[in-house]
């Protein structure tokens, strides 16, 4: 690859950053308790952490608008940021964020909870350059979501991660293979997978595809204008509540097993190993864990207790290949997959995204038996960053530390 001359040098330093806490600190704490934070935060007499602070503090309360508007007022006055962590940490993981919330860049806090992992966010601006000097770390890992909007950036990370001093994770050009119709492209003959055929299409082409279909906006997740549409008539009515200019279509895939439900399984391929998150069950056809009503069904929660304890003998023997070869195809050291399964035993898969959440908060007295199996996939990632910083490390400088 050739480098470009206006590449700037990267210059690593030990910074004493002072910490903030992260959405899921804010998220944890009891709610008597936010009225003090907020308190605390205005007093803080340095603007960019109070604004960042406020950021997570407004994120958490459901207060997204103002909350980016907190967040880009952060980001005026500095870019660097370290999350509250381990004083000691055993491995310094800087994470390379752009301007948004959750839907822009994957939450690695979630992640490295409880751990001795300290996290460092250095967010990447439009039209900015780079601070002078930036923490020292072990290794980087690129936290950018594929998406219309963050593309620009991430083809400007490219050339920039090639002089990048210490091993990085996710790169850019991997990360664009998330993308749903290139993931489609990508991975839709893979033996034992079965991947809807997705396009990404303006609102006449749309007009000619073959119903029933599921569509929605570019750059939308979580179900955001999420449809099934069965016949072509939908449409108009569908393009009124969701004007936008492209959309990706899919075809609908009737997965529903033979109780008439419909089963949605969360997978972390972490080092191109798979982990278990979560299995939602419901009986629309949409599945999102927060909507199944997993917590008032007892049923539901012992089916996937055990999913998540035979995981490693049983689901993942059974699509150990279309795994494998998803990871190998990705090419990315974290990412989440959204899949199913369909009666004639093919892996079906929905989505896959580098920015996908996995976490521990569901309530232990609810969900006792996530904690164990969430602890798996946290070890792994950690495993993942030590394996990667201590290999190049040795293979490069030999035994010791990383020079600066």
């Amino acid at each position: 690859m050739v480098i470009p001359a206006d590449i700037p040098k990267i210059c690593l330093a030990e910074i004493d950053l002072h910490p903030i806490l992260g959405l899921l600190s804010v998220v944890r704490m009891p709610a008597s308790t936010i009225p003090d934070l907020i308190v605390k935060t205005h007093a803080d007499p340095d603007p960019a952490n109070m604004c960042m602070q406020m950021f997570y503090v407004l994120l958490a309360l459901g207060q997204r608008e103002f909350a980016l508007d907190m967040q880009a007022r952060a980001l005026e006055q500095r870019c660097l940021y370290r999350i509250a962590g381990p004083a000691a940490p055993a491995i310094r993981l800087l994470a390379l964020m752009g301007p948004g919330d959750m839907m822009d860049n994957t939450p690695f806090e979630f992640v490295v909870e409880n751990s001795d992992i300290r996290l460092d966010l250095l967010f990447l601006l439009p039209g900015h350059e780079l601070p002078e000097i930036i923490p020292d770390h072990d290794v980087a890992i690129v936290a950018i979501g594929e998406s219309d909007k963050n593309r620009p950036l991430l083809a400007h990370m490219e050339a920039l991660l090639a002089t990048w001093p210490r091993p990085v994770l996710n790169h850019p050009q991997y990360i664009l293979r998330c993308a749903r119709d290139t993931a489609y492209q990508l991975l839709n003959d893979i033996p034992g997978l079965l991947i809807p055929a997705t396009r990404r299409l303006e609102r006449e082409q749309i007009r000619r595809s073959r119903f029933p279909i599921t569509i929605r906006p570019v750059d939308t997740h979580g179900g955001n204008g999420l449809v099934k549409l069965d016949v072509n008539v939908e449409l108009d009515a569908y393009f009124e509540l969701y004007p936008d200019t492209a959309y990706y279509v899919a075809e609908y895939v009737d997965y529903r097993a033979e109780d008439g439900l419909f089963r949605k399984t969360r997978i972390a391929l972490i080092d191109g190993k798979p982990y278990v998150c979560h299995l939602a069950i419901s009986d629309n056809w949409m599945v999102h864990y927060h909507s199944a009503g997993m917590e008032f069904s007892e049923k539901k929660r012992a089916e996937e207790a055990a999913m998540m304890e035979n995981f490693d003998q049983d689901f993942s023997v059974r699509h150990r290949a279309a795994l494998a070869a998803i990871a190998d195809r990705l090419g990315l050291d974290y990412v989440v997959l959204d899949c199913g399964e369909m009666r004639d035993g093919r892996l079906l898969l929905f989505e896959t995204d580098s920015r996908g959440w996995i976490h521990s908060t569901d309530p232990v007295d609810i969900f006792p038996y996530k904690q164990k199996v969430m602890q798996k996939a946290f070890d792994a990632f950690r495993t993942m960053l030590l394996n990667h910083s201590a290999s190049r490390c040795r293979s490069i400088h030999g035994p010791g530390a990383w020079p600066s």
